[in-house]
């Protein structure tokens, strides 16, 4: 067992640091941890009835402060490397990882556009440690239940646990292959659909001592399963197709190895896998689990790389196993030598979670401090957009602050919003004190969502309603353009169009072009075209507005690690920016539709930098900051006007 949990462990490290992804190691941990504790409950229930809160305290003690450790030092080594800008995400994280949720964070963070964006975050993989303890948690509880019921015969108690985690299997499997079919990064996350791997180690460590296979099967089995866990992580996309089916990939594989078991041959995999360096590393797999992903990150942040060299690789793993080494001879082989007894392991478990949550505390206050704005958006000293047409800024403090920067959206989601007619997704309206002059419908994604933030100040100045219609990486196209084919994306796309012929607006505001990057690869797409018809025929006014450019790297994390005045945190406009827009290339444009070219708003003559005016102008690789677009709203409030002939 031991073997195949460092087997499993020493994929996931390999597969983070060189692939930047996941093997099904995580989801072997899971079987694993099925089949031990199921096998270790009924044996309990064999001698009398099982005592959760016993168990809970034993769980306690082999993880938290195992885990606590990882995290203060995660606390500390953020606090001095991490950019300002991943503190409070980091901070959030740490917290729901001390308390076994960070599965959940992530899971809401996946449908949540804006924290989607979000960069890796030093304690990510967390995520499974919490899914574990969750199991730990309720599992006692069902066997315990199981077994009132089946009055502690053991014949009963078999029969029915094996028809209960079949129920579990079956349901949970299922869960799990629609929710990955119709969204992947919120069912990767989500408890319920990994429930069914520790179903089924349960169901293993149920039936494993009868089923009868001979040697030599055993022996192809073992090496099968071996084989197969080696190739998942190569041949299958893990972060893109699990958990669903393609979990059985691994689980399955790790449920052959368990099946061989002790062949007694020097030929089998289980002799591998029985080797002193084998079970030492499964000794220490779970520090070496938590502790790889930390150092990975930090390398990556400090040496500002995105990817890791052989070099690079091998010198996390070896930090890796250094600081897993001493925290399993130092905190867990001392703590599980203690005879602390069930008060005393909550005591100390307690104790553990304060130390990570007031010393997450005391960053978040820290951050709380640095995210004090040092002025305002338009004051003498932080003009943004203004600077561009020769407005001295002088020497401040940059907006937003950079603590804070990653916050800083357009935040439609404060107006009154009201649910699509047609679609789950919400319409926000801008609230008025009075009746509107103007009426107009912001749609289409988040990059049109930021530069809304310009049109707030026109639009509160000149008595307009604005009403935004977004769905994240869905521009208003009657395509999916940027995932292919998206069913929910086409459907909101729909939905859109059908709410802007029920509210008839005086205008449309929405992109006119998409994928502004180096190398000119910005494009008006047909689907852009034909929406833009549709709202000819419907007698609306369309001012579609030119995208802003998409960096290789997170611009407020540039400024802070190379400098507010640093080349490299920007790029020449020549290069992202045509002298000539694609729709002016068009053969056939509606004539109801006028174009913004905000160029001139992101860019000087010569370059797009990261910061204009003391204001940030990105707050990661691709949105504009709200902060910034608000600046925006002088410099185009004519060109507005213009375009729509008010």
């Amino acid at each position: 067992m031991q073997g195949l949990r460092a087997l499993a462990v020493a994929l996931v490290v390999a597969y983070h640091v060189w692939f930047n992804r996941v093997s099904g190691g995580v989801d072997v941990f899971f079987l694993i941890s099925g089949y031990l504790l199921t096998g270790q409950l009924v044996r309990a229930a064999g001698r009398g009835p099982i005592r959760p809160v016993h168990r809970w305290s034993r769980t306690l003690v082999r993880l938290l402060p195992t885990a606590g450790v990882v995290l203060l030092g995660t606390v500390v080594a953020g606090a001095a490397l991490l950019p300002e800008g991943r503190w409070n995400q980091t901070v959030r994280e740490i917290v729901a990882a001390a308390l076994f949720l960070e599965n959940w964070q992530l899971a809401a963070d996946s449908v949540d556009y804006a924290a989607r964006n979000n960069v890796a975050s030093v304690v990510q993989h967390f995520w499974s440690l919490s899914i574990q303890g969750q199991f730990f948690l309720a599992w006692p509880l069902l066997v315990a239940l199981v077994a009132l019921v089946a009055r502690g015969v053991p014949a009963r108690l078999h029969a029915q646990l094996t028809l209960t985690l079949l129920g579990l299997f079956v349901a949970s499997l299922s869960f799990s292959i629609e929710l990955t079919a119709t969204d992947q990064p919120f069912a990767y996350f989500h408890s319920l659909t990994r429930l069914w791997e520790f179903a089924f180690g349960g169901l293993l460590a149920l039936w494993i001592d009868r089923i009868a296979v001979p040697r030599r099967v055993r022996l192809l089995l073992g090496w099968a399963g071996v084989a197969g866990l080696l190739a998942c992580g190569f041949v299958l996309q893990v972060g893109t197709v699990f958990p669903g089916y393609a979990a059985l990939w691994p689980t399955g594989c790790a449920a052959l190895v368990l099946i061989a078991g002790d062949t007694g041959s020097r030929r089998g995999a289980d002799r591998l896998l029985a080797t002193r360096p084998a079970q030492y590393l499964g000794d220490i797999s779970y520090a070496l689990y938590l502790w790889h992903w930390p150092v990975l990150v930090f390398y990556l942040v400090t040496r500002d790389q995105e990817e890791v060299g052989l070099l690079g690789g091998l010198g996390i793993i070896g930090v890796s196993l250094v600081l897993a080494v001493v925290t399993h001879h130092a905190v867990e082989q001392p703590v599980l030598r203690l005879r602390l007894g069930v008060h005393g392991a909550y005591r100390l478990a307690a104790a553990g979670l304060a130390a990570v949550v007031l010393a997450a505390g005391g960053w978040h206050l820290a951050a709380v401090q640095q995210g004090v704005p040092q002025g305002s958006v338009g004051d003498a000293d932080h003009p943004g957009a203004l600077a561009l047409l020769g407005e001295d800024a002088g020497q401040a403090p940059v907006l937003p602050p950079p603590v804070a920067v990653y916050e800083d959206w357009v935040r439609v989601e404060q107006w009154d919003c009201v649910p699509l007619a047609r679609f789950p997704m919400d319409a926000c309206t801008q609230p008025v004190e009075t009746p509107p002059d103007k009426r107009i419908v912001v749609v289409g994604d988040s990059h049109i969502q930021q530069f809304s933030g310009a049109l707030v100040p026109i639009a509160q100045q000149r008595n307009w309603q604005l009403t935004a219609i977004l769905r994240g990486a869905c521009p208003f196209s009657t395509a999916s353009e940027v995932v292919p084919d998206e069913a929910d994306c086409l459907a909101w796309n729909s939905a859109a169009a059908e709410e802007i012929a029920d509210l008839q607006p005086d205008a449309v505001v929405t992109l006119a072009t998409r994928d502004v990057r180096a190398g000119l690869t910005e494009q008006t797409p047909p689907g852009f075209v034909e929406q833009w018809w549709r709202l000819h025929d419907m007698g609306i006014p369309v001012l579609a507005v030119r995208d802003n450019p998409r960096f290789d790297f997170s611009g407020p994390d540039c400024v802070q690690q190379y400098g507010r005045d640093s080349q490299r945190c920007g790029v020449d406009r020549e290069a992202v920016y045509a002298p000539v827009p694609p729709y002016a290339e068009l053969a056939e444009v509606p004539p109801n539709v006028a174009f913004l070219d905000v160029s001139d708003a992101v860019c000087d003559t010569a370059r797009c930098p990261a910061e204009i005016g003391n204001v940030l102008v990105y707050l990661d690789d691709n949105h504009l900051t709200a902060s910034y677009t608000t600046s925006m709203a002088a410099l185009v409030e004519e060109r507005v006007l213009e375009a729509f002939g008010w």
